[in-house]
């Protein structure tokens, strides 16, 4: 069994270490390479990397100035010397047989992509209530890699295990996505007859953001180009991805109607006004309810009060701006 590990890098001088030396440590394989696709970080990040592959061999560096992801898995995958590639997040944490497991399982079941279970885990009370957004359906919605399920066939796949000839012959991620690309080009590869497999067995420690800012600029990049998927694809995808720029809507027009109806100051402007608050009545009510009822500590239930806006609100926003505004995307990529 042999695999190519592709991990785009930017601005992960806290993380890449240890994402690195889980691959490092992967058993049961017959031959693997490391290839880290580098950004241009502002950080200490290419030091680390540096350091890193002056010690082991197996990695390599390659070059990516533009930074967007998709580039990257691009530029990885061009250069890669196995037939199976491995996609690795640099806030990720594989277990040691994540490589052979995945390979296996794979074959077993003809799959061209495949994936397991994205178990977010934090170290402060901040990451603790992001992890539980991305582990919970009340977070990130019910996405089997999020919240767990049954092996079987699926929509898209964590990170993913790639047949690399399949994914050359739809060619590659799409470069003008510079986030959602891996639900894209796994909507491509079934659209092409590929199956793409959820396995249980593989379970991936992920790192959260662990600021406010940083969570929030996450989560409004990631809604904005899934805006952009919908724009492009006439809204033929999933339903619950419109929730979060429903909700977004529903508060917007309801804070309209309180503002017109105070200033009217009639029986109709009042009545219009109590109305208005009822979808924020709603949203906090559900957002307090499922932070009690979350099995967390204290600390955590507490700030989940906050993430889950954060997560809903900044996602919904960035995913109506993509609708209705085109996202420009990035053409280079050596090698295509």
């Amino acid at each position: 069994m042999r695999a190519s590990f592709v991990m785009p890098v930017l601005n992960e001088e806290h993380y890449v270490e240890a994402a690195v030396t889980s691959i490092l440590d992967q058993e049961g394989l017959d031959a693997r390479e490391i290839l880290l696709v580098l950004g241009a970080s502002t950080d200490a990040t290419d030091a680390v990397v540096d350091r890193l592959a002056a010690a082991h061999s197996e990695i390599r560096i390659l070059r990516n100035p533009h930074n967007a992801i998709s580039q990257s898995m691009n530029i990885g995958i061009a250069a890669a010397r196995y037939p199976v590639v491995v996609r690795v997040d640099a806030h990720a944490v594989l277990p040691s047989e994540y490589g052979a497991v995945a390979l296996r399982s794979l074959r077993a079941a003809g799959a061209v992509n495949l994936g397991g279970r994205m178990r977010a885990e934090g170290r402060t009370p901040f990451e603790g209530a992001v992890a539980w957004g991305y582990n919970s359906p009340g977070g990130l919605g019910g996405a089997i890699y999020h919240t767990g399920g049954e092996a079987g066939p699926a929509e898209s796949a964590y990170l993913g295990v790639f047949d690399r000839e399949a994914v050359l012959a739809i060619g590659g991620f799409d470069e003008t996505l510079s986030r959602g690309e891996d639900w894209d080009l796994n909507r491509r590869l079934i659209e092409r007859g590929g199956v793409v497999w959820f396995e249980p067995a593989l379970e991936v420690v992920y790192r959260p953001r662990s600021s406010w800012q940083a969570l929030a600029k996450q989560f409004h990049a990631s809604g904005r180009w899934r805006g952009e998927i919908i724009r492009r694809l006439g809204g033929r995808v999933p339903m619950r991805y419109f929730v979060p720029p429903a909700l977004v809507v529903a508060l917007a027009i309801g804070l309209l109607l309180v503002i017109g109806g105070a200033a009217f100051g009639t029986v109709i402007g009042n009545v219009a006004a109590a109305l208005g608050t009822l979808p924020w009545i709603v949203y906090l009510a559900w957002v307090a309810i499922t932070a009690v009822r979350a099995a967390v500590p204290g600390a955590v239930r507490a700030r989940l009060l906050g993430v889950l806006p954060v997560m809903h609100l900044s996602w919904g926003a960035g995913c109506l701006l993509g609708i209705v505004m085109p996202n420009k995307g990035h053409n280079a990529f050596a090698g295509r």
